[in-house]
C-alpha cells in the first residue's frame, strides 16, 4: 500500500511537525527506554513499554514525512508508512516491530505473562538500535528538527 492509498483511505493524513513536536518526541522514547529496563515490574509491561518507544521512534519519521495516522489501527498504519519512509531496506525490521504490535495488543487487552524474558530483552535492544537508527535518519535527512 502507498502513502497516497493510505491517505485516501483516511489512515494518515497531511501533518506538519516542529521542532518542539520531535524533541517531545525524544523525551517520551527515552524515558520508555529507561522505563522498559526497570526490574520488578512485569515482563508484560516491559516490553509494552519497549514497543511504545518503537511506536513513537517511527512517529518522528513519519511526522518529518509529513504525515500522522488518524481513527482506529493508528499503529499499524504508522508501520505501514514507515516501510516508505525509510525505504525498503528496512522491511524486515519494520515487519518485526509490526508483529510486536500484535503481541503488545494481546498482552494489554486478552492474556497477561505470555510475553517472555528472551522477548523483552530482543524487543528493548531492538528500540534502543532503532532510536539510534532514527536519530540519524533525521541527523542526515531533517537536521533542522535535532
Amino acid at each position: 500500500m502507498s502513502l497516497e492509498k493510505l491517505l485516501q483511505q483516511g489512515r494518515i493524513v497531511r501533518h506538519k511537525t516542529s521542532r518542539k513536536e520531535v524533541s517531545s518526541l525524544i523525551d517520551i522514547i527515552k524515558r520508555d527506554l529507561s522505563d522498559a529496563k526497570v526490574g520488578g515490574i512485569s515482563l508484560d509491561r516491559r516490553f509494552a513499554t519497549a514497543y511504545n518507544a518503537i511506536l513513537q521512534s517511527a512517529m518522528i519519521a513519519v511526522h518529518l514525512a509529513g504525515f500522522r495516522p488518524k481513527g482506529s489501527g493508528h499503529h499499524a498504519a504508522v508501520f505501514e508508512c514507515l516501510k516508505y519512509i525509510l525505504a525498503k531496506q528496512h522491511g524486515d525490521l519494520i515487519d518485526y516491530f509490526d508483529s510486536c504490535r500484535s503481541k503488545r495488543n494481546i498482552t494489554d487487552y486478552d492474556y497477561a505473562g505470555r510475553i517472555s524474558r528472551a522477548e523483552t530483552e530482543e524487543i528493548l535492544k531492538e528500540a534502543e538500535k532503532f532510536f539510534d537508527l532514527i536519530l540519524k535518519w533525521v541527523k542526515q535527512n531533517h537536521p533542522e528538527y535535532i
